[in-house]
């Protein structure tokens, strides 16, 4: 029983055992100074009041030994005592340092649930990141990246872990069986295919760690899109493709680029979603459809049938429950 309490003892963290060993003396010096002086100690509880006072160097002086045995007691308690409760609050300084470190210095293990982790630092991540900041409802970040030092983002906002995403402890350190959704972004010191293959050798280590999990993966190349979706991916984006399409349009359109990113702009009010037609709609067309979406403050744009897609479809066209509806919703 003793020996597995010892051994229990010895390997409890460093700052149990000193606080431990700190209890000890104070609880055993203030005992045996009340059975040393019980005139000027008449509980044991006075006799360990004036030990914590004693070996904490306070010194209140309203108890104070009167006998050689009780002063020897107390210079006892001071060295052993206070020795120990220094060690204590010094290592507790020092381990409150070192978790400050870790968080900020990316190795601290993150414990919280329904979160949103991001991988790749770059201008995108930042945008997504100060977007999200300015939003009413928030969702914690977990930025994953393998070239930062150091947080850049407060660690109440933005919990960082710095290492390669591929790699199953830095997956671990993120709690990823617990996240909500991952959001992979294109490593912007790589070339475009290289960022790729690291893109899509992220989106396998995540999804062969949590299938479920909701992964929107950024892809330069249109080449490897299909290889994105083969791992699994949910959502693909084609950078290179989205931005050729929007400077296509301000090629025929001046101004189409401001345009489109006011309208996609979350901090404007709305918001690009996918809905499920209510059993009441069906049937209804495409233009009393959206006149009455409309007086929800609901623009409906376009309808997601199968594979197909389209955009501004002919107003006599019939929404049916399979579809899915295309809207800017406030």
């Amino acid at each position: 029983m003793l020996q597995s309490a010892y051994y229990k003892f010895i390997e409890a963290p460093i700052l149990v055992r000193i606080f431990g060993i700190a209890v000890f003396f104070i609880v055993s010096f203030g005992t045996a100074v009340h059975f040393i002086e019980p005139k000027t100690f008449p509980t044991i509880f006075e006799g360990i009041w004036w030990a914590v006072v004693t070996a904490s160097t306070v010194g209140f002086g309203d108890y104070a030994p009167k006998t050689t045995a009780g002063r020897l007691l107390g210079i006892g308690l001071i060295f052993a005592g206070a020795g120990f409760l220094s060690a204590y609050f010094i290592n507790l300084a020092a381990v409150a340092v070192t978790s400050q470190n870790s968080l900020r210095e990316g190795k601290a293990v993150y414990t919280n649930k329904n979160h949103l982790i991001i991988v790749g630092w770059n201008e995108r991540t930042k945008e997504i990141i100060d977007h999200l900041q300015a939003m009413p409802f928030s969702r914690h970040i977990v930025l994953i990246d393998d070239s930062l030092r150091a947080n850049p983002y407060s660690e109440k906002t933005v919990h960082f872990i710095q290492g390669a995403p591929y790699r199953d402890e830095i997956l671990k350190k993120a709690n990823l069986k617990d996240a909500a959704i991952a959001l992979i972004t294109s490593d912007q010191n790589k070339n475009e295919m290289h960022a790729d293959m690291n893109s899509i050798l992220s989106l396998v280590a995540m999804k062969g760690s949590n299938h479920t999990l909701h992964c929107i993966v950024e892809i330069l190349t249109n080449d490897q899109v299909i290889n994105a979706e083969r791992a699994g991916a949910d959502e693909v984006i084609e950078t290179n493709k989205h931005a050729s399409s929007v400077m296509l349009n301000s090629l025929h359109q001046e101004g189409a680029s401001k345009s489109l990113k006011q309208l996609l702009n979350p901090l404007n009010g709305g918001h690009l979603k996918s809905m499920e037609p209510l059993e009441e709609w069906n049937n209804t067309t495409f233009g009393e459809l959206a006149v009455l979406l409309l007086q929800e403050r609901t623009l409906l744009i376009g309808i997601q049938r199968a594979e197909e897609t389209m955009i501004n479809p002919p107003l006599s066209i019939e929404i049916k429950t399979s579809d899915k509806l295309l809207v800017i919703k406030h």
